[in-house]
């Protein structure tokens, strides 16, 4: 039982190479989202963009919320050259972060003034590359671990969070000093951006192909039969999801992986701007939006991880998500007291801790739900849908503050308490949960 274990004997999973290895990858997932959220924000914010604009432009992420339309291809289709010599979760990757770099090097020669339908084109295309990374980097962490190593497979969650904010907050900083401290401009600072997702991309020769990836149970057949083996890629993953879990525990599951983030969505979505408008320069959300929060992450990924494995997914997921509300109220104190550092670094500290504690929990939660023939397509389903609730919703932030005249105190207010129907629907579920569980700890 994983409850035997020492505490030390918890933290010292995240030194084994499987697990340091989902750490690389994350950051490799993580990355992308520099180029499409806090630094295009900030780069439409100060080209005089409003606040409705630039949360329109948070459309891109839809194809985060849509990548499971795609994702049985990510499981049965093989790239060309790159599959035989990569296999199939890599080729994938490499093939997106190609897709990536090229994308961000063609943002660097364009005047989002000048250029604004392509430059949200061009932003759309590193999404949708990035999301079917995602694809197959949620599939290549699954079955790098056993079904029955559940202590690894929450540490694999916790290292990709970790990497997930080292790419985007640690790697993210980047460009916010380039641009404060010297005279280059935003797009020239994608040039960066591309040529550090290139580098990047050299993490995925040198990792070794997932090793627990359990083939589908059609034969020959299926196999040249097109149409059938068209159903069996995409039916097949969602039939077997809600005959597997009965259609009352699945409804509830899926619209609490809806509802369960659009809270910290609302207020990501409009943090930069907020940021900015409050007074904060540059420099300044570069040290304390991204690396300190970085950090704090890293370390509240890694301990929460240890911890939720101890009390359970359930208590953890309630404890994250009361606690991700709360640190929310800490930016309508920014509100109203204006730039504050100490505040600033409060804020970012508290939400740091908050959005850690809960996303491996999250993403402990929906690993745990995954079949393992359906790996990629499963996982793809539940997460995007998460993040539908996220960017649908979400995207009219701006919309919502400029209906609030600019009450940002308000804002963040309404943003506290969006979490709250996700925990009923999570209340409801918690014994099947549980017993889930206790089924994976047994094994």
């Amino acid at each position: 039982m994983a409850a035997s274990a020492s505490f030390g004997q918890d933290l010292r999973v995240y030194l084994q190479p499987r697990v340091l290895v989902i750490f690389m990858l994350g950051i490799a997932s993580g990355f992308p989202w520099v180029m499409i959220s806090s630094a295009l924000s900030a780069w439409l914010q100060e080209a005089g963009m409003t606040r409705s604009v630039i949360g329109y432009f948070g459309a891109v992420f839809s194809a985060y919320s849509i990548n499971f339309l795609w994702s049985p291809l990510v499981d049965s289709l093989k790239i060309p050259l790159l599959a035989r010599w990569l296999g199939q979760r890599r080729s994938w990757i490499l093939l997106c972060q190609l897709v990536i770099v090229a994308a961000c090097f063609a943002l660097s020669g364009l005047d989002v003034t000048d250029n604004v339908h392509l430059v949200g084109l061009l932003a759309m295309a590193i999404a949708i590359s990035s999301a079917t990374q995602d694809i197959a980097i949620d599939a290549y962490r699954i079955e790098s671990f056993a079904v029955t190593e559940g202590r690894l497979q929450s540490a694999g969650a916790a290292m990709a969070t970790a990497g997930w904010w080292t790419g985007y907050a640690g790697l993210g900083a980047i460009p916010f000093f380039i641009v404060d401290s010297t005279e280059v401009l935003w797009q020239h600072a994608y040039a960066v951006l591309a040529g550090i997702m290139l580098v990047i991309g050299i993490m995925v020769l040198v990792v070794r192909k997932a090793t627990y990836h359990q083939q589908d149970s059609l034969g020959d057949k299926a196999r040249t039969n097109w149409l059938e083996r068209l159903q069996h890629i995409v039916i097949a993953p969602i039939r077997e999801f809600f005959m597997r879990s009965g259609i009352k525990f699945a409804v509830s599951v899926l619209l609490f992986i809806f509802l369960f983030k659009i809270g910290e969505a609302f207020l990501g979505r409009m943090s930069i701007v907020f940021y900015k408008e409050i007074g904060f320069s540059n420099e300044q959300i570069g040290t304390y939006s991204k690396l300190v929060t970085w950090w704090v992450t890293i370390i509240f990924a890694l301990l929460g991880s240890a911890v939720n494995l101890r009390m359970g997914i359930v208590k953890g997921l309630f404890l994250g998500g009361l606690a991700m509300s709360a640190s929310n109220l800490m930016f309508s104190w920014i509100a109203f007291t204006g730039p504050s550092e100490s505040l600033f670094l409060s804020a970012v500290i508290i939400d740091g801790f908050t959005s850690a504690w809960s996303t491996v929990a999250f993403v402990a939660f929906i690993s745990l739900l995954c079949n393992r023939t359906f790996t990629a397509s499963q996982y793809a389903l539940m997460a995007s849908l998460g993040t539908l609730g996220r960017t649908l919703l979400s995207t009219y932030s701006g919309a919502v503050v400029d209906a609030l005249d600019g009450n940002w105190a308000l804002f963040f207010f309404l943003t506290a308490i969006m979490v709250l129907p996700s925990l009923a629907f999570l209340w409801h579920i918690r014994h099947t949960l549980t017993h889930l569980e206790s089924l994976r700890d047994e094994r």
